[in-house]
C-alpha cells in the first residue's frame, strides 16, 4: 500500500507524455518494455510505440495499466489528453478569424436575419459573405465600430445597453426609414396631430390612418417584427435633427399596446430624445412587472403622456373608486362612450392599474393587420426592399 501511495503522491507535471510516465514505471520495477508486453498479453511494438509517443493510448490500455502498476486509468488517460493539446497547440495556428466568427454568432441571430431577408445570404455557412453582408447591414468597415444608436426605445430591461440582437432590429428600422419618402418635419405639425390621432382611438380600424397623419408631419413610421429574444416594443430615431423616426415591433398585438407605445414614442420625438445618447425604456404598460422605481425622467413624461392619451388619468381613477372591486363589461363598454375610447384602452388601462394583466382580455383587440395593411411593415412573411 505504501508503494502504491508514493506513485499516487508522485508529481505527474515531470511527465509530458503518458509513455514517460510508463517508462518511469518500468524503470521502477527494473522491467524492460519485453517484460511489460508479456504482462499485458499485447504485441511488444504496441508498448513500444506508446512509450515513444508514435501511438496514442487508449481507456483500454489505460485499464490493462492501471491492473498492472495499481494506478489509476485516469492518470494515464490525463497525460494523453494533455500532450494531444499541447500537439495541437504546437501544430495549430492561431485563428482570429475564428475567435469573430464567435462573438458574431453568439451575440447575433445571424440564421433569423438571413431568414428574414435582412443579410443577402443562402446559407450562414458562407462566413465570407456572412461578414460582409452584416459590415454592410450596420454600415461600418469593422466589426468593433459597430455601436448602439443613440435611440429610445421601450424594452423591458430598462437601464441597461442595449443588446446586439435589440441594436440588429434597430438598424433595420433606420435602413427602411432612410428611404422613407415623407413631408417635411414640423414640430408644429406633430402637436397639431395629436387630437387627430386621438379621433382613431374608437376604433381598430381607424388606426390604418396612423402611418398617413405621421408623415404628413414629416414622421418615418417603420414597423419591423421583433427578433426573437430581443423584448423591444419601440424605438424613436433621428436620421438627422430634422427627421425623426419612429419604428414598432408589434409584438404585442392588442389595440391597447399599440396606441401606448405609439403615443409614448411620440413624446420622444416631441422632447427630441433619444437625439445623441442612448436612451432604454420599461414598458410599464404591458409587463406583469413594477419597475415604476428605475424609470428615469424622460421615460416619466413619456409615459404620462401616453397614459393620458389613451384613457383621461383622473377620469379613470374616478371610473376606478366608483366600480371597484367589480368591473362589468357593461361598465367598461359605458364608460368607453363616454370619453370615446375603444373599451380595450380601458381594459388596458385598468390591468395596469390594478396589476391584474390577466382580465379584461375580451375587450383588448388585435390590430396587427390593420396597421401593417396601411404602413411600411417589414416581417410576418413580408420583406421591404432595400437599394
Amino acid at each position: 500500500m505504501c508503494h502504491i501511495a508514493m506513485h499516487m503522491d508522485q508529481d505527474l507535471q515531470q511527465f509530458q507524455t503518458p509513455g514517460q510516465y510508463i517508462q518511469f514505471l518500468l524503470e521502477e520495477k527494473g522491467w524492460s518494455q519485453k517484460v511489460l508486453a508479456v504482462v499485458l498479453q499485447v504485441d511488444e511494438a504496441i508498448v513500444n510505440k506508446i512509450i515513444s509517443g508514435k501511438k496514442n493510448l487508449d481507456a483500454k490500455m489505460a485499464i490493462a495499466l492501471s491492473d498492472t502498476f495499481s494506478i489509476p486509468a485516469d492518470v494515464f488517460l490525463t497525460l494523453q489528453k494533455k500532450y494531444e493539446l499541447a500537439l495541437a497547440q504546437i501544430l495549430t495556428k492561431e485563428d482570429p478569424a475564428r475567435f469573430r466568427r464567435a462573438q458574431l454568432f453568439a451575440s447575433l441571430p445571424i440564421p433569423e436575419m438571413i431568414k428574414r431577408g435582412w443579410l443577402n445570404v443562402s446559407t450562414y455557412k458562407d462566413v465570407e459573405k456572412v461578414e460582409k453582408e452584416l459590415l454592410d447591414f450596420f454600415q461600418t468597415d469593422s466589426f468593433s465600430e459597430i455601436q448602439n444608436l443613440p435611440h429610445a426605445s421601450k424594452k423591458t430591461d430598462s437601464g441597461k445597453v442595449a443588446t446586439p440582437t435589440q441594436i440588429a432590429w434597430i438598424y433595420r428600422v433606420k435602413a427602411i426609414a432612410s428611404e422613407m419618402l415623407v413631408g417635411r418635419y414640423s414640430p408644429v405639425a406633430v402637436k397639431a396631430s395629436l387630437p387627430k390621432l386621438k379621433e382613431l382611438l374608437v376604433s381598430p380600424v381607424a388606426t390604418r390612418k396612423v402611418s398617413r397623419i405621421l408623415a404628413e408631419c414629416g414622421i418615418r413610421f417603420v414597423i419591423v417584427e421583433t427578433l426573437k429574444g430581443a423584448k423591444i416594443d419601440g424605438v424613436c430615431l433621428w436620421l438627422d435633427d430634422a427627421s425623426p423616426v419612429i419604428g414598432m415591433s408589434l409584438r404585442f398585438d392588442r389595440i391597447d399596446n399599440f396606441w401606448f407605445v405609439l403615443r409614448h414614442e411620440l413624446e420622444h420625438v416631441i422632447q427630441e430624445h433619444g437625439k445623441t445618447n442612448p436612451m432604454l425604456d420599461v414598458n410599464l404598460q404591458i409587463e406583469e412587472h413594477d419597475y415604476e422605481n428605475v424609470i428615469n425622467e424622460e421615460e416619466s413624461i413619456a409615459n404620462a403622456a401616453a397614459a393620458e392619451f389613451c384613457v383621461p388619468q383622473k377620469q379613470l381613477k374616478s371610473f376606478i373608486v366608483r366600480k371597484r372591486p367589480f368591473f362589468y363589461d357593461r361598465d367598461i363598454i359605458g364608460f368607453s362612450k363616454t370619453i370615446g375610447r375603444h373599451p380595450g384602452l380601458i381594459a388596458g388601462q385598468l390591468r395596469f392599474q390594478l396589476k391584474t394583466y390577466n382580465r379584461f382580455n375580451s375587450h383588448l383587440a388585435k390590430i396587427r393587420s390593420i396597421v401593417t395593411r396601411e404602413s411600411i411593415s417589414d416581417g410576418w412573411g413580408n420583406v421591404v426592399p432595400l437599394n
